[in-house]
């Protein structure tokens, strides 16, 4: 758009060449400001970042798995309590795939796998394979690591 000004601008007056002109000049002698080597500490100093917040995610899921188990076992039955913590590692373990997928984004892939989907799907084909499973709490298992997240971003300070 200010190149089309530009250039509109030299048709009708005939100074507009010189300013085009110089533009180019400055525009030559113009160097860029990113600093690469800090640029590149940047990123790592991110991913380091971004593998303790998956550290501390995980370690939080591993909590209310604990903390919701034990309450499964007091209130409900041990077959509802196994359920819910074969749901809650499968949870941990779709988790795990879709933070490795997320981590290696840009760097070898432009896009999310799908890989991490096929989770839920053996989570259902084991529970209907399985009679001592039952699909309700397997599920509410699976979904745990969601109300980690949400605490996690709670307590952290720097959200």
């Amino acid at each position: 758009m200010l190149a089309s000004r530009l250039v509109k601008h030299s048709e009708h007056f005939p100074e507009g060449e010189s300013l085009l002109s110089a533009n180019q000049v400055a525009s030559k002698e113009l160097k860029p400001s990113i600093d690469v080597e800090s640029s590149q500490e940047t990123v790592g100093g991110s991913s380091t970042e971004y593998v303790s917040l998956q550290l501390r995610i995980f370690k939080m899921t591993l909590v209310v798995t604990a903390f919701s188990v034990l309450f499964t076992i007091i209130f409900f039955d041990f077959h509802a309590a196994m359920s819910l913590l074969v749901g809650a590692f499968s949870g941990i373990l779709y988790l795990r795939l879709l933070a490795k997928s997320i981590g290696s984004l840009g760097k070898e892939s432009s896009s999310v796998s799908k890989f991490q989907l096929l989770v839920p799907v053996l989570l259902i084909l084991a529970v209907i394979k399985l009679p001592e499973l039952q699909l309700l709490p397997a599920l509410v298992g699976f979904l745990l690591y969601k109300p980690s997240l949400i605490i996690q971003f709670l307590i952290e300070p720097s959200a």
